[in-house]
C-alpha cells in the first residue's frame, strides 16, 4: 500500500508542538543575555524584550523568574554533561579523572555564564529546584563512575565515591570561584593553583601503593 501524499496533525498536537517551541525559544533567548550581556541581564522583562512578547506570555509558560532560571540551569547541567562525556575513557584511570577535572576548568572558562549562575550564586535570590539538583548529580555522575572505577583498581583509597565526587569539586570550584572573584591576578596563576590543588587532592585520595 502506497504512503498517503499528505499527513496531517491534530489541533492539541499543533498546539502542543508550538507550546513547546515557544518555551525553547524563551530558554534559548535567556541562555543567549546570559553568555552575552551576563547574569544581571536576565530579568523577565530583558527576555520578553528580546522576543518582542509581552512579559504575560513567559510568566504563564514557567510561572515565575526562577521557574525559567530552573530550566536554564538544567540546561547548563546538559552542557556540563556534554563536556564530561566527551573526555575518552583509557586504561589509565587516574589520567582520565584528571582530564575529566580539567573538562570542569574548560566548562567554567568557555560558559561562564553558566557557570556563574549554576554555582557562584550570579542571580539573586535562585535557588535550584528538587529537579534541577538532580540535573547536577546526572552531570556529576561521569566523574562518580570514573572514581568507581579507579576505587575497584585499587588506585585510590575504598571510600564513599561521592564522598570523594564532592570532596574533589569542593576543592576545583574553590579555585574557579575565587578566580571569578579577582583574586589572581592572571589566568595562568588561577591554572597553576587549579593544577596544584587537583594533583594534592588526587595524592591525598590514592591508596599508600600509588602514592608518589
Amino acid at each position: 500500500m502506497s504512503k498517503p501524499l499528505h499527513s496531517y496533525k491534530t489541533y492539541p498536537e499543533v498546539k502542543l508542538q508550538q507550546q513547546q517551541l515557544l518555551r525553547k525559544n524563551v530558554i534559548d533567548a535567556a541562555c543567549l543575555l546570559l553568555l552575552e550581556e551576563g547574569p544581571e541581564s536576565v530579568t523577565v522583562r530583558r527576555v520578553a524584550q528580546k522576543l518582542s512578547c509581552s512579559t504575560k506570555i513567559i510568566y504563564s509558560i514557567f510561572g515565575s523568574k526562577d521557574g525559567l532560571a530552573n530550566e536554564m540551569y538544567m540546561d547548563g547541567c546538559r552542557l556540563l554533561a556534554e563536556t564530561f562525556q566527551q573526555v575518552p575513557d583509557t586504561a589509565k584511570v587516574l589520567d582520565d579523572l584528571t582530564a575529566i577535572s580539567w573538562s570542569y576548568w574548560q566548562f567554567a572558562q568557555l560558559h561562564s555564564g553558566y557557570y556563574k549562575m549554576m554555582f557562584g550564586g550570579a542571580l539573586s535570590d535562585f535557588k535550584p529546584d528538587e529537579k534541577s539538583l538532580e540535573g547536577t548529580t546526572t552531570a556529576l555522575f561521569r566523574i562518580q563512575q570514573t572514581v568507581i572505577r579507579a576505587i575497584e583498581q585499587g588506585e585510590l583509597e575504598d571510600n564513599d565515591p561521592l564522598l570523594v565526587v564532592q570532596m574533589l569539586w569542593s576543592a576545583l570550584h574553590g579555585v574557579i570561584h575565587l578566580y571569578f572573584a579577582g583574586h589572581f591576578s592572571e589566568l595562568s596563576m588561577a591554572q597553576e593553583v587549579y593544577a596544584f590543588t587537583l594533583n594534592k587532592t588526587l595524592s591525598a585520595l590514592k591508596t599508600s601503593s600509588f602514592q608518589s
